[in-house]
């Protein structure tokens, strides 16, 4: 995640600022979208190899994986896009009690999830990686026999 903030910080953090990290959060996680449609392309390109192959039982785990990875991504997209849109009604001229509090501890929360499912992404390309080389690597072996 490319964001220049310290999350330890957010209570310090400005209307402006805050309005940064939810952008530049909604930004990555569509970035997050089309690297997860590359990477189910690359699984489903692949399958005929996998289901023949040893690690048949992994990319099915990796696969559903993927699905559920969509599921949190538009559920998170669409939390951060009201989220975004919320930081107006701080900007108005009627004073809440709290207002901004309740705002950063959401906005705190929300870029936590971020960060995690960055993380759980990242956990997922390195599995698929690592299974799509092991099949290379093998398939060149046996052409080589």
């Amino acid at each position: 995640m490319n964001t220049r903030t310290n999350f330890k910080y957010v209570e310090w953090r400005d209307t402006k600022g805050l309005h940064a990290d939810s952008v530049n959060a909604i930004s990555d996680l569509k970035f997050l979208k089309d690297e997860l449609q590359f990477l189910k392309d690359l699984v489903a390109e692949h399958t005929l190899e996998l289901i023949y192959g040893k690690p048949h039982e992994e990319a099915v785990r990796i696969g559903a994986e993927l699905r559920t990875f969509d599921n949190r991504l538009k559920n998170l997209l669409k939390n951060l896009v009201i989220h975004s849109n919320n930081l107006q009604v701080l900007t108005d001229d009627i004073d809440v009690p709290n207002e901004l509090q309740d705002y950063k501890n959401v906005h705190y929360k929300l870029m936590i999830e971020v960060m995690d499912f960055h993380s759980d992404v990242k956990n997922a390309k390195h599995k698929i990686f690592k299974m799509m080389s092991s099949m290379m690597k093998e398939s060149k072996q046996k052409k080589m026999r």
